[in-house]
């Protein structure tokens, strides 16, 4: 082979390298803006019910990722509440997995061994099974492992797994998937910031239950939920009883402390999907979906003879300003409660949420009306 020829052999070579280096290019190119369009949308994201949402789809379609995991820590179970107020319920959220403070902080330390960087290899099910669901667990042969930090501190990580196992391997750059990272723990931050300061608005400042305004709010969507799935739903309203006495004998501090005990006490006989709120002076109510007649029945009479077994601490009975006697000492206080009991009519469809919401309130304000009439400390069911 001459040299005219060696030289046209090399330009070829050196073409086909170069066209190579073109197509790398513009699929890096693609790839970063893919890149950057998913981050716009995330730092738009408007709850944080949409960004877990995005993490969990946009990822997966955007990059053909087979499965896409987010796991957070929830010391407190702070985040499951934060999303259960927007839906109720996780299961529409299968990617998502919570663990608590300690437990999953070391647990992820363990998988990350330690660094903040992403990790790119082999799936291992006996070191990395829990970062994905069980399902994803039986098909993934290779991941990238995203820790999730603020502020030196781990909050969680997303993680892809592929059925590839060459898809993710230990010596691919890491610089986007860390840039990713960083923009999703700013993401989530903000987003659990934003959280909290509505749960301020939406939470009764004495007794730390839910207030009216989200009470309104989580009604439309139960009932939205229950009429799309027909399940049954009951709205139980709670009234304390002779109320005006407690506060007019010993005083307005022992009302708010047994108004806060029976927002503690309704608290303890529901269930984690249930809801209550305090709707307004001594009035309670409380959503149960999902929930039967009778078992809404059983439960109120369970909140009923729960209250009126409590023995709240009265402070001394209030006195004249002409008495001369000696303060009384404080006292075991007993209170009681009436309850009414009303179930979402089955006769709704094309009445609009917020008239039905009305007419679910209503019904059982009306049953705890008979209740006080037929003798306080019962609970009676609407008709």
């Amino acid at each position: 082979m001459n040299s005219s020829e060696l030289l046209a052999e090399e330009n070829q070579v050196l073409k086909q390298q170069l066209q190579g280096l073109l197509q790398e290019a513009r699929l890096n190119e693609d790839k970063m803006r893919r890149f950057e369009r998913l981050e716009h949308q995330l730092i738009a994201a408007h709850s944080l019910l949409d960004l877990v949402s995005l993490l969990l789809t946009a990822y997966k379609q955007a990059f053909a990722i087979d499965h896409v995991a987010l796991v957070l820590l929830d010391p407190a179970g702070e985040v499951d509440r934060m999303l259960q107020t927007e839906t109720g319920t996780l299961d529409a959220l299968p990617g998502l997995r919570l663990y608590p403070a300690h437990s999953g902080a070391k647990l992820l330390e363990a998988v990350y061994c330690g660094t903040r960087k992403p990790l790119l290899g082999a799936f291992d099910a006996a070191l990395h099974a829990q970062l994905f669901a069980p399902a994803a667990s039986a098909e993934i042969r290779s991941m990238a492992l995203l820790p999730l930090a603020r502020h030196g501190q781990l909050i969680g990580g997303l993680h892809f797994g592929s059925v590839d196992a060459a898809r993710y391997e230990a010596t691919t750059g890491t610089h986007l998937l860390e840039r990713l990272a960083n923009i999703v723990a700013v993401c989530l931050e903000s987003a659990f910031n934003q959280e909290r300061l509505k749960r301020v608005g939406l939470t009764d400042t004495l007794t730390g239950v839910h207030n009216r305004r989200y009470f309104e709010h989580r009604c439309l969507i139960e009932i939205a939920q229950a009429r799309r799935y027909r399940h049954p739903l009951a709205c139980l309203f709670l009234d304390v009883d002779k109320f005006k006495s407690i506060n007019d004998q010993f005083g307005h501090a022992t009302g708010d402390e047994v108004l806060r005990g029976i927002g503690h006490l309704i608290q303890g006989q529901l269930r984690a999907g249930d809801t209550i709120a305090r709707y307004g002076g001594e009035e309670f109510v409380v959503l149960l979906p999902q929930t039967s007649a009778e078992f809404a029945r059983e439960i109120a009479e369970r909140i009923r003879g729960s209250v009126a077994q409590q023995r709240f601490v009265a402070a001394a009975p209030m006195l004249g300003s002409a008495s001369n006697e000696a303060p009384a000492a404080p006292a075991a206080l007993s209170v009681t409660a009436s309850l009414g009991l009303a179930m979402l009519p089955g006769d709704t469809a094309g009445v609009e949420a917020s008239a039905v919401a009305e007419r679910l309130v209503a019904a059982a304000d009306q049953a705890l009306y008979q209740a006080k009439e037929l003798g306080r400390n019962r609970v009676i069911a609407a008709h």
